[in-house]
């Protein structure tokens, strides 16, 4: 059916079409015929046709019209051109004609406008002058400040301010004791500029509420300097008890003396009033201030500043009378006890400080008060400010264990001294810190707190005592043994140190940490028969596998090697899986040229530790020394099928291609790798230094972003900078390094030298310093030069002139290899 209907179908859409463009024409079809009668024409006809110009309104150029104002002066003379006057007017005529008056020619001279205003100015100005003195109200330097300081009210706010004014005037109308009414409206004229007013309704407001003191205060504010004194002394008739117009009326004083006289008359009429007292006795000298307060204290018996201003003004028996008055009328003031025993301690009672404290928190709590220890803690660590130490002490012993239970009292206290300690209140944190160890003697974490205390912010005599007593209540605790040792080695007095670790050896015997201590101790004093003997005897008892590499370290340095070599042995019979003595023994049998058994101790040593990558790195360092790179490439591909997304591993592969300039292969690896450790610092400080200058500052980026702030990324960062000469910021980056990372030898160095070469030095003794402090450990140069035995006594600050050294002038300008 479809099929016979398609006939039909097309015929009717071919219709509609025919339809369609016989009424909507194209326009190449409407011209069609004018089209043919070109073909007509003739060459000379053609010619003819004139040119069609361009009238696109794209190429037409807007003209800009401007219009410009005419001035007064050019319109005023075209009148005058155009001004004919056929007759004389009755002044011309008066003149006999022959003259022209000066008001038929209009003013044209603007210089006069200007000079006429002037005068007028002058004029104003004049009559605002005080006739009588002849002296002017009017400053003429400040005048036109005070014109543009003048506020222009629109519309708006001048009907606003009318609607106000006609509000309070039927409200001080409706109510005239009201004093807010008189108040508000003084203020509102004031606003509206109108002083004057404002002046006669605050005075009505006196009038009609003569008994308000904020009606005469404000009085007061509104009247001129000359009568703001009458106004006050008014006030205070209307009202003598008011403190407020007392005190307004001596601010209104000019001198001492006058000021004292107008608030000892306010206190004849109020004898009761605190603030009264303290003006006058500010103002008195100091044995008028005590007369003062005499009479100050019997007037306001139940205030306790007053009692203890007093106190401080007299001696020490007046002073403690005082104080046992003050008791007598405050019974519940713990800050009249606290002055007490600040009173003893000034006068050298040591002993009634405490027993002061003591009884006065008895006295408290029988008077019902409750004792907040917060705020006790606080008045200790105010009378540690106020350089009573005794008192601050007597506190936190009396109160500290207030309201705690036993069970948390180590965990307050505790965090109580570090509060103390964050604010800076060391002999608070102290007390505390002994306090807690009266309770609890046998607490080792307690000492060591109070020893780090002692140590920041003591002397070494209260440091060496705390530890003394340390060790005698916890003879168990090697940390504090060893602590007390390190701080007399540090102080220079070696045969302490030893007697500490032997009196540590006689209270724990098979401390390994106090053998070891001891050994240090001798061997970095170049005592090194007494560090073998040491070793010896701890070998003896079963010392652990540091032990046993600790008596080769020595033995290395004293050139013993059949002895070395026979203690690693013997070492590695007891402890195969220890990594480090398969790799001193591999190192020592490389330093004597034996490379093969060097070879065979790391491949043994493998079979033991096959998760150790030191031990890989120095079998493929080795290989490649004797086999070169294939056999060095072969075991490092081993090691990274053993320890997957191992960086270091990759980083020596790389390296290795890189020395035997394979950069192809390298920066293939250097791919691999970071696919497989996506987040390694090391491995992008690499790609860094292998990029080509232009890649270098978007290698960077990536960098950062991917490895999470790495430091050897901010210290390779820091190299690319160097290499731009902008110090300030290689400055900036190497601190961050230092600081993420202060174990890093390397970053030490490399910041150090830049001080060197472009610091001063005042920043070179500052990096110095840090970097003694730290004590770095790790990094490539670092490491390689503090394990060397001809370094091995030597302290921070030569190993790191030594680093410096290493990084040699090539270091920095070729860290980016291409």
């Amino acid at each position: 059916m479809d099929s016979r209907r398609k006939d039909r179908r097309e015929a009717r859409l071919k219709q509609e079409i025919e339809k369609y463009r016989a009424s909507n024409p194209k326009i190449t079809e409407q011209f069609a015929d004018l089209k043919r009668k070109l073909a007509d024409l003739s060459a000379q006809e053609w010619e003819s046709i004139p040119e069609i110009g361009d009238y696109s309104l794209r190429n037409k150029k807007k003209r800009f019209e401007s219009f410009v104002p005419v001035p007064d002066t050019l319109l005023e003379k075209a009148r005058q051109e155009q001004e004919h006057v056929t007759a004389l007017d009755p002044k011309s005529r008066a003149a006999g004609g022959t003259e022209t008056p000066w008001a038929q020619t209009p003013v044209t001279d603007l210089t006069a406008v200007g000079e006429g205003r002037g005068t007028v100015l002058s004029l104003k100005l004049d009559r605002l002058s005080d006739s009588v003195s002849g002296l002017t109200v009017v400053d003429p330097k400040g005048y036109l400040t005070d014109l543009k300081s003048m506020k222009i009210t629109s519309d708006a706010e001048i009907s606003d301010i009318k609607k106000a004014r006609l509000l309070l005037k039927s409200v001080t109308q409706t109510n005239p004791k009201h004093p807010p009414g008189w108040i508000a409206a003084a203020r509102l004229e004031e606003i509206a500029g109108k002083l004057q007013a404002a002046r006669q309704l605050i005075q009505r407001g006196c009038e009609e509420c003569p008994k308000n003191e904020d009606v005469w205060l404000e009085a007061c504010r509104l009247a001129s300097p000359d009568e703001a004194k009458a106004v006050i002394a008014r006030g205070v008739m209307s009202i003598p008890n008011s403190v407020k117009l007392w005190l307004q009326a001596a601010k209104l004083e000019t001198s001492d003396l006058n000021r004292s006289r107008v608030l000892r008359k306010g206190l004849e009429h109020i004898p009761d009033s605190v603030r009264l007292w303290k003006a006058v006795v500010e103002l008195a000298n100091e044995e008028d201030a005590r007369l003062l307060l005499h009479r100050a204290v019997e007037c306001c018996p139940l205030h306790v500043e007053l009692w203890l201003a007093l106190a401080r003004l007299e001696t020490y028996d007046q002073a403690r009378k005082v104080l046992n008055k003050a008791r007598e009328k405050l019974p519940k003031e713990p800050a009249i006890w606290i002055t007490a025993a600040k009173l003893e301690e000034a006068n050298g009672n040591t002993q009634s400080v405490s027993k002061v404290i003591e009884r006065g928190i008895r006295s408290l709590q029988r008077e019902g008060m409750d004792i907040d220890r917060e705020a006790w803690l606080k008045e200790a660590e105010a009378a540690e400010r106020a350089g009573s130490v005794l008192t601050c002490q007597a506190i936190v012993k009396n109160t500290i264990g207030i309201g705690v239970d036993d069970e948390d009292r180590k965990r307050t206290w505790v965090a109580d001294a570090e509060e103390c300690k964050k604010r800076g209140s060391i002999e608070t944190a102290r007390a505390i810190y002994a306090h807690a160890l009266t309770v609890f003697l046998t607490k080792k974490s307690i000492w060591l707190k109070a020893a780090q205390l002692e140590k920041s912010h003591g002397t070494r005599e209260s440091l060496d005592a705390l530890l003394k007593k340390a060790v005698n209540y916890n003879p168990r605790a090697e940390v504090l043994w060893l602590m007390a040792a390190k701080e007399k080695w540090l102080a220079g007095d070696v045969p302490a140190a030893r007697a500490i670790l032997q009196e540590a050896y006689a209270a724990i015997p098979n401390s390994e940490e106090i053998w070891l201590a001891a050994f240090k101790l001798e061997f970095e004093n170049n005592e090194p028969e007494r560090a073998r003997m040491l070793l010896a005897k701890a070998r003896e008892r079963g010392g652990t596998e540091r032990v046993w590499m600790k008596s080769a370290i020595i033995e290395r340095e004293l050139g013993n090697v059949t002895e070395e070599r026979r203690l690693l042995e013997e070492g590695l019979k007891l402890f195969p899986s220890f990594f480090k003595l398969w790799l001193m023994l591999g190192q020592m049998e490389d330093r004597l040229g034996r490379g093969a058994k060097a070879k065979e101790v790391y491949e043994n040593g493998l079979k033991q530790c096959p998760s150790c990558i030191p031990l890989w790195l120095s079998l493929a360092s080795l290989e490649e020394k004797i086999s070169g790179l294939n056999k060095s490439r072969a075991v490092l591909t081993m090691a990274r099928k053993k320890n997957p997304a191992t960086p270091e591993l990759w980083l020596a592969a790389i390296r290795a291609e890189l020395r035997h300039a394979n950069k192809k292969e390298a920066d293939a690896l250097l791919a691999k790798a970071l696919q497989e450790c996506p987040t390694s610092g090391i491995l992008w400080a690499a790609s860094i230094e292998m990029a080509s200058r232009p890649q270098r500052k978007a290698k960077s980026s990536d960098a950062i972003k991917r490895s999470d702030h790495d430091p050897h990324v901010i210290a390779t960062v820091s190299k690319l900078f160097w290499l731009e000469r902008k110090f300030d910021k290689v400055r900036t980056w190497l601190n961050r390094a230092v600081t993420l990372a202060p174990d890093i030898g390397d970053f030490w160095a490399l910041y150090y030298k830049l001080e060197l070469q472009h610091g001063n030095a005042d920043t070179q003794k500052d990096v110095l310093k840090r970097c003694v402090a730290a004590e770095p450990k790790h990094g490539e140069k670092w490491q390689a030069i503090s394990k060397a035995v001809e370094n091995s006594h030597q302290p921070v600050e030569v190993l790191l002139k030594k680093a410096v050294l290493a990084f040699d002038a090539d270091e920095i300008l070729n860290a980016g290899g291409a």
